[in-house]
């Protein structure tokens, strides 16, 4: 098992329980594969500093993560999809 560090930045017009459930089926996904979530933090909506897809603020999300590198692959491949994410960081620590 690895640590990681994973940080998302959503989409700043989702309401709050749309959001929950985003962040909800990551942990799950995270757990449900024999991973866990060390820390949790959520910062808020905060100004970009340069555009994404249009946005210039976006909700940020910040997890540790200690997992298999290949559920890290999968997660990886389901955060490129999901079209709620602007951006996402995710790498080894």
């Amino acid at each position: 098992m690895n640590n990681y560090l994973l940080t998302l930045v959503l989409k700043p017009e989702m309401d709050e329980k749309e959001r929950k459930a985003l962040l909800d089926s990551m942990v799950k996904k995270i757990i449900g594969e024999e991973g866990k979530i060390k820390k949790e933090d959520l910062w808020g909506v905060r100004d970009l500093s340069y555009k994404i897809k249009k946005q210039t603020k976006g909700f940020f999300a910040h997890f540790e993560i200690e997992a298999d590198p290949s559920l890290i692959k999968g997660i990886d491949k389901t955060l490129l999809v999901e079209e709620d994410i602007l951006r996402h960081l995710l790498v080894r620590v």
